[in-house]
């Protein structure tokens, strides 16, 4: 087949070099978004007379046809053709003769490229938030049903202080809510247009890039043409903000995959969102949780595979940039995959509130609350925390626990020690008393709740 850029050579490339080459298996996502940007360009060209209005009517009918048929599966693409642009405009040509090939006119590649990669990514983009949304929303849902079940908090992976699992679940959220932040923030940079920046010095023609970024949604439009058409921050951003947020999901999934560990038991997933074992019939494997684990270093593997190709380039257009697209799309299928998966995976958890309690008045993470009482009976904290880890030491030899340790025993280590101890140390007052804006309270996770709730809206 006749290559369109045939002129200067022949078109004639070795097969494998042309299979090398092409880039159609990956960039034929991004049809829709060329052939409205397609659309966007001649009705410019037409505005400004630089076709015919009939012709370029003709072209944007032209388009809106293959459009429709590839959307209704009447027309397939044909991967044989180099990539989605050259297939759009063959058939264009094919369709409706040689008024197809003056849509070509003021625009190059170069830009085109950009463009739909622009318009491809602030699509996607903004159905990540929308899914990070849906997941906040399922993790509101659990916490606000927890805001005061009480559990272990951990530093160092060992128990520290009594928490609730609702204010556990609201640090996610807001991880998550700084996510949506960062993807709303890379759109401001995703969303200016390239399209009249050409191959790299713009054009002879007196066209209208004004229009045509405002016809397709875009903000502002690059102001350099080189840079319009080397630019790929937008990817290396969008690669960035889905690393990122692959990160959270991973460490949430961490901590769901020990939570739901016979050793922890602190919650048990749906049946829905785990497997059995070929081999051992007892198993019930969180391998949803475990797999977006896996994928996150996938994830960081695209940022770092684009950040790499672009380190030696120098301006403006080069083919090393036909590798920007295979990363971009494979970030954002997989974090895609994940948030489908991890919403209803969490909407769905069980929440065995009983076996968090009982964690929680094992490992004396009321020891704090103890020494606090002692320092409010006067005594210095220093010597508070000794005497406190003298008793909790005590304790372990003697298989009891701060609640079950008698008045008596307590005044061994201090006269200050009375009655209205056990008060100040039930976890349900360790928890009530933290008070902090921010806290662990339920009053306060309530309000973090209403936050995230108003952000989301």
């Amino acid at each position: 087949m006749a290559k369109m850029w045939a002129g200067r050579t022949d078109g004639g490339t070795d097969k494998l070099a042309d299979d090398f080459n092409s880039s159609i298996k990956f960039d034929s996502k991004m049809y829709r978004q060329d052939i409205l940007g397609s659309m966007a360009h001649a009705s410019m060209l037409g505005g400004k007379n630089i076709i015919s209005k009939a012709d370029a009517d003709k072209i944007i009918d032209g388009l809106d046809g293959i459009l429709t048929d590839l959307e209704n599966g009447s027309l397939e693409i044909d991967y044989s053709c180099e990539d989605i642009h050259m297939f759009v405009e063959q058939v264009l040509t094919q369709r409706i003769g040689d008024v197809g090939k003056k849509l070509h006119t003021a625009r190059s590649r170069n830009d085109q490229v950009a463009l739909d990669t622009r318009m491809y990514l602030r699509d996607r983009s903004n159905a990540i938030i929308n899914k990070i949304t849906n997941l906040i929303s399922a993790i509101l849902l659990q916490a606000e049903e927890h805001k005061s079940t009480i559990m272990p908090g951990y530093t160092h992976l060992q128990r520290a202080q009594p928490i609730t699992f609702g204010h556990h679940l609201m640090a996610y959220a807001m991880m998550l809510l700084r996510d949506v932040d960062r993807f709303n923030d890379l759109n401001k940079r995703i969303n200016i247009c390239p399209i009249g920046c050409c191959a790299l010095a713009g054009t002879t023609y007196d066209t209208d890039r004004r229009f045509e970024a405002e016809k397709l949604g875009f903000s502002d439009i690059a102001l350099n043409s080189i840079d319009g058409v080397s630019d790929r921050d937008f990817c290396v951003e969008f690669a960035s903000a889905s690393a990122m947020l692959m990160m959270h999901l991973s460490r949430f999934a961490e901590e769901i995959i020990l939570w739901s560990s016979w050793e922890f038991k602190f919650v048990e997933l749906s049946d829905a969102y785990t497997t059995g074992s070929s081999i051992m019939p007892q198993k019930k494997n969180s391998d949803m949780a475990e797999l977006v684990r896996g994928k996150t270093g996938r994830v960081y593997g695209d940022l770092i595979g684009l950040l790499t190709m672009l380190k030696g380039l120098p301006l403006a257009y080069n083919k090393d940039m036909q590798e920007d697209k295979e990363s971009v799309f494979d970030a954002a299928d997989t974090v895609d995959m994940c948030l489908d998966v991890f919403a209803p995976m969490v909407a769905t958890m069980k929440v065995l509130t009983e076996n968090m309690k009982l964690a929680a008045q094992k490992g004396f993470i009321n020891a704090t609350d103890l020494a606090d009482y002692l320092v409010k009976k006067g005594l210095p904290f220093r010597s508070a925390y000794k005497i406190c880890g003298q008793i909790v030491g005590d304790c372990i030899k003697c298989g009891q626990v701060l609640e079950t340790l008698s008045i008596d025993e307590y005044k061994k280590y201090s006269d200050l020690f009375e009655t209205d101890l056990y008060e100040e140390i039930s976890l349900e007052t360790c928890v009530k008393k933290r008070i902090s804006e921010g806290g662990t309270s339920p009053e306060s996770v309530a309000k973090q709740i209403e936050f995230v709730k108003e952000k989301i809206q």
